[in-house]
């Protein structure tokens, strides 16, 4: 919780503002900051890795000739290193002597009987591939072909062994086809609560903006009619998110929200779930695989959030550690096992799926048991 209130003074923070109330000088040093390099990649040439600090003026243009004529001079001038041990060209050891390549295995010959002779001259390719896959040669074909022979009682590989290099030919699956959800158009009728936008779906459509994004939790407020919203993979970010934790406080008809696979921090996430304390219709929430890893300490403050709601019966997200994955969960079976109790629109009456000792916990009183109410427990 420190973390989140840590962050929450940065949220509202004017930096155009800041930008004007700078000097120049500390204009300079910012801009010096931002043009740091880096200079801990040796893969970068040296003049990328730092700016140019020199102050120097150039004393001329290069000279590639005279710079090639000063190592020459360097080098005769330098005298060479003796060697420590000099070189007589004597040999020692014993002299490499390839060894002689091994003289073919002679192959045993075989005698089978006339008529087998006579069945194994006669036959063709595909033949001699099925005798093989009885016989258990199944290295000389693929596995289609010995498993399709050992199934048939006719000769099922036409090609013969020839095709034992061939490979199986798998169908090729169509790329799932892209978003056509028109950003603009969905907008204007969540504005004006059209009353046949029941979904909204803006899966994977990277090009949406944030101000966007944002108008359209803004419009989510006041619209009574979409009751699933979705923006997976959308690059969305905490803005987004705190735009979303908003319209929940004040939403009465969403019933499922789909923020997957996008850039929200633990903030962003904890702002979701803290704004649900204000919200009893929200049903689904799904928050995994964002960008970074949210930790320990956002998954610990995540479990304890969802321990006092009662609303929420499905919560996306694969925790890390043990322990608030088995709180989360006793937490949304317990939910659960609440929303079993539907209430009869004929006569107003309860049907009562959870025994009188659960309910009792659970609202921390008393039921006197009348006529109208069945107690009966359903497996």
């Amino acid at each position: 919780m420190s973390f989140r209130k840590e962050l929450e003074k940065y949220r509202d923070v004017d930096e155009d503002e800041l930008l004007k109330n700078l000097s120049e000088a500390e204009l300079k040093k910012l801009e010096d900051e931002l043009e740091e390099l880096d200079p801990d990649n040796a893969l970068l040439p040296a003049g990328m890795r730092q700016k140019d600090q020199t102050k120097k003026a150039p004393t001329g243009t290069f000279q590639r000739d005279s710079l090639l004529a000063h190592l020459e001079k360097q080098a005769k001038e330098h005298p060479d290193k003796e060697d420590l041990v000099p070189y007589t060209g004597e040999k020692r050891g014993k002299a490499w002597v390839p060894k002689t390549k091994a003289a073919d295995p002679i192959m045993e010959s075989v005698t089978l009987e006339p008529e087998l002779e006579e069945a194994l001259a006669s036959a063709n390719d595909a033949e001699l591939c099925d005798i093989a896959a009885i016989l258990g040669m199944h290295t000389l074909m693929s596995n289609q072909q010995y498993y399709e022979a050992l199934a048939s009682s006719t000769i099922v590989n036409k090609q013969g062994l020839n095709s034992v290099i061939q490979c199986t030919q798998y169908k090729q699956i169509p790329d799932e086809q892209p978003n056509s959800t028109n950003v603009e158009d969905t907008l204007e009728k969540i504005k004006r609560n059209d009353s046949s936008l029941f979904e909204v779906n803006l899966n994977n459509i990277k090009n949406i903006p944030i101000p966007t994004l944002k108008a359209y939790a803004e419009a989510l407020k006041s619209n009574n009619i979409v009751e699933r919203f979705s923006i997976v993979g959308t690059r969305s970010n905490d803005p987004v998110a705190y735009a979303l934790a908003d319209m929940l406080k004040v939403n009465t008809t969403l019933k499922s929200l789909n923020v997957e696979s996008n850039f929200i921090t633990g903030a962003g996430i904890l702002a979701l779930l803290e704004s649900l304390q204000s919200n009893t219709t929200l049903l689904e929430l799904k928050i995994d695989n964002q960008s970074q890893p949210l930790g320990n300490k956002v998954e610990m403050e995540i479990a304890s959030m969802l321990e006092k709601n009662t609303t929420l019966l499905k919560f996306g997200y694969h925790f890390t550690q043990q322990g608030p994955r088995l709180r989360s969960s006793n937490a949304m079976m317990n939910n659960n096992d609440l929303a079993r109790v539907v209430r009869s629109d004929t006569d107003g009456s309860f049907t009562l799926t959870l025994s009188v000792p659960e309910l009792e916990k659970h609202f921390k009183k008393k039921f006197k048991t009348k006529s109208k109410f069945n107690t009966k427990e359903k497996a």
